[in-house]
């Protein structure tokens, strides 16, 4: 778009055109960091939840599952309610950014086991899927701040610095490498709207700006 329109900027001092383009670009948004916490991490993770007793760590395993596993957004995740889910069928419907209907999404083999153990825990009520499990909020929706301290917490514990999105970020990256560098299956995994996106996670994987400088270095 910038090209098109510092083109048609010369035609008009050239006097070949009488208009201009006034429509901005869209800019895509760049990140610094798209690897997250990689496979290793996130396998620590889960580790420490294995070593740990308690409805707590039966929780915290199934949402570690779910931010990973299905690269759900925080605010995804805590806006889950039990009929949302249907572990018979192995799916369950997800409100994604920006979307105003619900999008049905099929669960591996592994995260439905870890849902089907919370469960087991949290009770057949209807009601939010994730709830507080200590005795001052006991049953109350988890909120995207108390996931966001929660992941960070068992980060420490495991020896990975993490963050909840930083487990979304690991998932595409981990698809991607997975897959070969297929752009196309990474963003319908991501439910990512602009293609342009999972481009910049790829190149980040692959460091072509880092092997680019490397061939330039090599060259003198």
């Amino acid at each position: 778009m910038a090209a098109l329109r510092s083109l048609v900027k010369l035609a008009r001092l050239l006097g070949l055109v009488t208009w201009s383009i006034e429509v901005r670009g869209e800019k895509l948004k760049r990140y610094r960091d798209t690897c997250g916490p990689g496979q290793d991490g996130v396998r620590r993770l889960l580790a420490v939840l294995e070593r740990r007793k308690g409805e707590r760590a039966i929780r915290d395993r199934a949402i570690v599952r779910l931010l990973f596993d299905l690269a759900l957004r925080r605010g995804e995740l805590v806006g889950l309610d039990l009929e949302h889910l249907d572990l018979a069928a192995g799916t369950f419907a997800v409100l994604g950014k920006g979307d105003g209907e619900r999008e049905l999404l099929t669960l591996p083999h592994e995260t439905t086991s870890a849902l089907r153990a919370w469960i087991e825990v949290r009770g057949p009520e209807p009601g939010p899927l994730f709830v507080n499990v200590d005795w001052a909020g006991k049953g109350r929706r988890l909120t995207a701040t108390s996931v966001y301290r929660m992941v960070r917490q068992i980060g420490e514990g495991a020896g990975v610095r993490v963050r909840p999105h930083g487990l979304r970020r690991g998932a595409i990256t981990a698809v991607l490498d997975l897959s070969g560098g297929d752009v196309r299956a990474a963003q319908r995994f991501s439910r990512h709207l602009d293609l342009r996106t999972l481009t910049l996670y790829d190149d980040n994987r692959q460091d072509l700006g880092g092997r680019t400088a490397r061939m330039v270095a090599a060259a003198l």
